[in-house]
């Protein structure tokens, strides 16, 4: 019965748990997705509306097509985004459909209710402040589990079902609303358009990965036990050792073995692991590369105490 009891205390301290941590990533990610609501909003009632300026992807569809038929733009980008919700559903999930939905509806009651001042009428800094608060609305939406346009999910469904990637469907549909807007309206709106996209993108980037960007390192030196001491204990960072070979060498010549290090570090911490690595070895040999996610392992640790 003690056993019953005890197991049963446990299980509901459990369920407990796990209910508060749900409740906090909610909490969590509707923040985000209402910061990102506001930005956007403000993205396109403070600059892009007023002065009849133009985006990529679904959004960049609906400022266009506010223009040629009047339709309230709130309307539209709903309109226009619901199949791409649809398509969310089985892609995706329904969590993330549903989340989505209800963060497109929000951002067209936003951008119709609340009155943003127009900031400025200089058609550069609208191009590069309207796409800079647009991206960041839809990246920090992006990291509360949904989108505000519904091009990623479009670019998700094509790569799936044809050899093309993500980054090509997203690119080959702006490259139609650029090309469509030039023909609509002129050639200088459309040129301004792609600087708002190019604004929008490179926030939308820098919100989701951050200055928390991974970088693989691979370093291959003859005093590979220095480096990943190093790396462990000045940089607080874990790595992997893999066996390997040098490849250098003439017909007939043994290959040298080796143990390669490889770790991963945040954009900031480059010039700390290069310092740390010229100190031990100035002819270390040193390769890095972008990392898109990354999930396990030890990625950061305290650094050890000497």
């Amino acid at each position: 019965m003690k056993q019953m009891a005890h197991s049963l205390t446990k299980n509901t301290s459990k369920n407990k748990k796990t209910t508060l941590n749900r409740t906090l990533n909610l909490l969590h990610d509707s923040i985000f997705i209402a910061l990102g609501i506001v930005s956007a909003g403000f993205g396109l009632k403070g600059f892009l509306l007023p002065n009849s300026f133009i985006d990529g992807g679904v959004t960049g569809i609906s400022l266009i097509l506010t223009e040629v038929t009047k339709i309230s733009f709130p309307i539209l980008l709903v309109a226009i985004n619901l199949p791409f919700i649809l398509v969310a559903f089985s892609t995706v999930n329904k969590q993330f459909a549903f989340r989505s939905f209800l963060a497109i509806v929000l951002l067209a009651l936003t951008v119709h209710f609340i009155p943003f001042p127009i900031i400025t009428h200089d058609k550069l800094l609208i191009a590069v402040f309207g796409g800079f608060f647009l991206g960041l609305g839809i990246g920090l939406a992006m990291r509360g589990g949904s989108v505000i346009d519904g091009t990623e999910v479009l670019a998700v469904y094509l790569g799936r079902k044809t050899s093309l990637t993500i980054g090509d469907v997203i690119l080959i549909f702006n490259v139609m609303i650029f090309m469509v807007s030039a023909y609509v309206f002129s050639v200088e709106i459309a040129l301004y358009a792609i600087l708002t996209y190019l604004a929008a993108s490179k926030t939308v980037d820098f919100v989701v990965s951050g200055i928390e960007e991974y970088v693989g390192v691979t370093i291959i030196s003859d005093k590979n036990e220095e480096i990943r001491l190093a790396i462990i204990e000045k940089l607080g960072r874990g790595c992997t050792l893999y066996y390997g070979k040098k490849g250098y060498a003439k017909r007939g010549e043994t290959l040298k073995k080796t143990d390669i290090v490889y770790t991963l570090i945040t954009r900031l911490e480059i010039s700390k692991l290069k310092s740390e690595i010229d100190n031990i070895d100035k002819d270390a040999f040193i390769v890095m590369h972008s990392i898109k996610d990354v999930k396990g392992g030890m990625i950061k640790k305290r650094p050890m105490q000497q």
